[in-house]
């Protein structure tokens, strides 16, 4: 079975707090990567100075780096998102900071609000956008670091399907 979240089989052990470890400094498996951002998301004195807004662009802060991975904080105001993409190689933690994003993938339309995180695998497709009247802020944990964030065209969400590269 593929499915785009592997905590549906089993449930969400992630709301189970008192079953997670604290957050390694330095992750190296899904569970401790998503610690990471569920402790960068908990103390705001390390992400909340740091928000600016652009209504021309979405805005993005590299916050940290460690043995293979990135963490990137972004902005978002109303109407801004991503675009049909997935990360490359890169596996990631999306966690929404505050206000609401919406995640498109072939299986439809998910609203995210503050505190809701999503955990994806190389080559997962989706478009993420702010649809609500109000700015966001994310938080993206990669591994590997991001290095490419191939675009794929609308409606288009299989690996393997025609698209062009951004590199970042």
């Amino acid at each position: 079975m593929n499915s785009d979240s592997d905590l549906q089989i089993a449930g969400d052990i992630l709301a189970v707090q008192h079953l997670l470890q604290p957050a390694k400094e330095h992750p190296s498996t899904v569970a401790e990567f998503v610690g990471l951002a569920r402790a960068i998301a908990a103390d705001r004195s390390q992400w909340a100075h740091l928000v600016e807004y652009d209504a021309t662009t979405r805005w993005y802060h590299r916050l940290r780096t460690g043995p293979g991975y990135e963490v990137w904080l972004l902005s978002w105001v109303p109407g801004q998102g991503t675009g049909m993409h997935d990360h490359g190689e890169s596996s990631g933690v999306l966690t929404v900071l505050g206000g609401e994003l919406t995640e498109r993938t072939e299986k439809g339309a998910r609203l995210l609000t503050a505190g809701a995180q999503r955990v994806f695998a190389p080559g997962y497709a989706h478009d993420v956008v702010n649809d609500s009247l109000e700015p966001a802020v994310s938080l993206h944990v990669y591994h590997p670091g991001l290095t490419d964030m191939p675009m794929h065209p609308s409606g288009c969400y299989a690996a393997g399907e025609p698209r062009e590269s951004v590199v970042v």
